[in-house]
């Protein structure tokens, strides 16, 4: 069994549904103490945070992740339990395996190896992990990157273990993600009997249009990195319960994934545009999760591709979709960001699981990337 297997198994062993870590970051930290890394852990209300640094100097490379997981959801529907990591026909199942603990075991077995063989190599190394990527991120990796930019400390070039992956490991780099603008509608009716709507006024009925026009709207076309900003209604609730009562008011939830093509005032305006069209009369509350980023090509999108052709001899493609992650923090502040982990085809399901095979691979293509920039 592979160092990476074993510690991924480990990892995957850890109750940590979000916010909640169960000495995942220690353990980690404990093992990263015997190659020279100097562990400070930055924690705020319920969220554990580790920042490990090997190195003084510029350039600064950061491995970015987080030890917590997603719910497991109904444990009668996982062929093994979820928190008991199982091996079975070559491939390693369990809560986190592809999301993200099998891409921690990958990057910290590469640069344990990377500082046995380059025990002097230039510049810095450090592993940032959270507890909050998989909750609000209200306390997470947000809070770190405030401590690191008022002491100073520069990210040059930042490497999140996303599973990034499509359909074979590394056949994607994710050089970006879109903006993610949520959005709470309430919408205001009159309660009242069925029998009764003309004393009454259905704040459903009222809504239908409004819905259509939203999921009809054209926000724009994209560009040559990012695909079409995309709104999606991820809940609706009306009603007592009861057949026979018109609702008082209706709330709906939606999402915007938008491109830089779009900011956030011309999402808003817009929407309320739409809505003020059907004469509704309604409440809206706005949260904004993330703006969009992009890096260019540069020396980590170079090392990355390299590493990729050196270890697999796959030619991987840049991509900007998905979902977000905690890249979105680290862009603003002018280092280079680029996801890349395993599969993702399993993320967030029952029976999430990873190819064996695959974590010693993206551990080698890790090890390379380090030589390609800080060797």
């Amino acid at each position: 069994m592979s160092e990476t297997l074993e510690l991924a198994i480990a990892l995957i062993g850890r109750e940590s549904v979000t916010p909640e870590d169960c000495g995942c970051q220690t353990l980690i930290a404990n093992r990263m103490a015997r190659v020279g890394f100097n562990a400070e852990y930055l924690n705020f209300f319920d969220t554990q945070n580790i920042w490990l640094r090997r190195g003084k100097h510029q350039p600064l490379l950061v491995f970015l992740g987080h030890t917590d997981v997603v719910p497991p959801g109904p444990l009668s529907a996982w062929q093994s339990p979820p928190f008991s990591p199982t091996l079975r026909d070559g491939k390693l199942f369990g809560r986190g395996a592809a999301d993200m603990k099998g891409s921690i075991a990958a990057f910290i077995t590469a640069t344990e190896r990377f500082v046995g063989e380059f025990p002097n190599h230039r510049g810095s190394i450090a592993i940032l992990l959270t507890s909050d990527e998989e909750g609000p991120a209200l306390h997470g990796v947000v809070k770190v990157v405030d401590v690191l930019a008022r002491r100073g400390d520069k990210i040059d070039w930042c490497l999140v273990g996303e599973p990034s992956s499509d359909h074979v490991l590394g056949d994607v780099v994710r050089v970006g993600r879109r903006g993610s603008l949520c959005a709470k509608l309430t919408v205001k009716g009159q309660q009242g009997h069925v029998a009764y709507p003309n004393l009454a006024h259905n704040p459903i009925h009222a809504f239908a249009p409004a819905l259509l026009a939203l999921t009809r709207e054209l926000w724009d076309q994209g560009n040559s990195d990012f695909p079409p900003t995309r709104l999606q209604v991820s809940n609706i609730r009306a009603g007592t319960g009861a057949e026979n009562i018109i609702p008082g008011d209706l709330e709906a939830q939606f999402n915007l994934r938008f491109s830089p093509n779009l900011d956030v005032e011309t999402i808003k305006s817009r929407t309320v545009r739409l809505l003020d069209n059907e004469g509704l009369d309604y409440a809206l509350e706005w949260r904004l999760s993330g703006q969009p980023f992009l890096t260019k090509p540069g020396e980590l999108t170079s090392a990355t591709h390299a590493a990729i052709r050196t270890v697999t001899g796959l030619k991987a493609r840049n991509d900007t979709g998905g979902g977000t992650s905690d890249g979105r923090f680290i862009a603003p502040t002018g280092a280079q960001v680029i996801e890349l982990g395993l599969l993702n085809a399993t993320i967030h399901q029952v029976n999430e699981h990873v190819d064996t095979k695959d974590l010693e691979t993206l551990s080698e293509i890790y090890q390379h990337i380090l030589i390609n920039l800080l060797a």
